[in-house]
């Protein structure tokens, strides 16, 4: 779940659905009759959600999606035993439920949502995860590739709730200084992303980014997806092939916490501040 500090006020009518799981009259959502191009995000926290591509008319009286954004939405049993519950990854928002098998579409896959945890927005999505040292200089850099809409700092790959800066400069939490990127992948892909944050730090130094130490400080790449996990594994092996001995953590994104408001476009805001990032090209 992200930092409730960063979570948009709720109406009763979205608190009752998105916090106690309740379910909107049928036939009664905003979203239902939307056809626009765009991406539906979390109306709780703004996490991209579903692409406007993947939604089609069930007939069912909800908005209905046959496929999700990568590690955008999970899965659980619902409480009724008999259905599967689809929650925010990111805030843990109550969404709606999941049905398979219904041959509605050929992803044979309903994804049926309440108009009231959803928003829309026009331009398409996506969203990445790179920790690569102190995320002030990693998030000023990145935030300058055209296509990339919005740049997060914030940590993962811990296991404390919730967690402060004070908290992860520790190294207690387990937590690595890491960045959200949301981008139009019609503008730029995730590979050159990913180029990017390979060539903007050093991915052999182990915890540490020059003179910032500790596991807080480790580079890593939280996939969304076996395709982004097949372009990172692909990028660190061309550098292997250079004799780079790349330290680089490769896992599934998790739960992303962001940082406190002061930590968000900190050079921005700070413009003497300390960088520690030097680019060099490497590919």
């Amino acid at each position: 779940m992200t930092n409730q500090a960063s979570w948009n006020e709720l109406t009763p009518q979205q608190h009752q659905v998105i916090v106690n799981g309740g379910t909107e009259a049928p036939g009664s959502g905003a979203l239902l009759d939307n056809k626009a191009d765009g991406t539906y995000t979390c109306a709780r926290c703004g996490s991209p959600l579903f692409i406007s591509n993947s939604k089609f008319d069930s007939g069912c009286g909800w908005p209905s999606f046959d496929d999700s954004i990568p590690g955008a939405v999970r899965e659980l049993p619902d409480a009724d035993g008999s259905r599967v519950e689809i929650r925010c990854m990111q805030c843990d928002g109550h969404l709606g439920h999941v049905f398979l098998g219904e041959r509605i579409t050929a992803k044979n896959t309903r994804h049926c949502v309440n108009s009231l945890s959803i928003q829309f927005e026009t331009g398409h999505k996506q969203v990445a995860f790179f920790a690569g040292g102190c995320f002030w200089g990693v998030e000023h850099l990145l935030q300058q590739i055209e296509g990339v809409s919005k740049v997060d700092s914030g940590y993962m790959g811990g296991e404390t709730e919730s967690p402060s800066y004070r908290q992860v400069c520790t190294g207690a939490t387990g937590h690595t200084e890491t960045v959200r990127i949301t981008y139009d992948p019609d503008l730029v892909d995730f590979e050159t992303l990913a180029k990017a944050f390979f060539e903007l730090h050093d991915p052999t130094q182990v915890d540490r980014q020059h003179n910032d130490v500790g596991t807080q400080y480790r580079s890593a790449v939280f996939f969304s997806g076996p395709e982004q996990e097949a372009v990172t594994r692909k990028l660190i092996s061309i550098l292997e092939g250079q004799g780079l001995k790349v330290a680089t953590e490769v896992s599934p994104a998790g739960v992303f916490w962001p940082a406190e408001p002061e930590h968000q476009d900190y050079l921005e805001h700070n413009p003497d501040g300390y960088m520690c990032h030097v680019p060099k090209k490497r590919f």
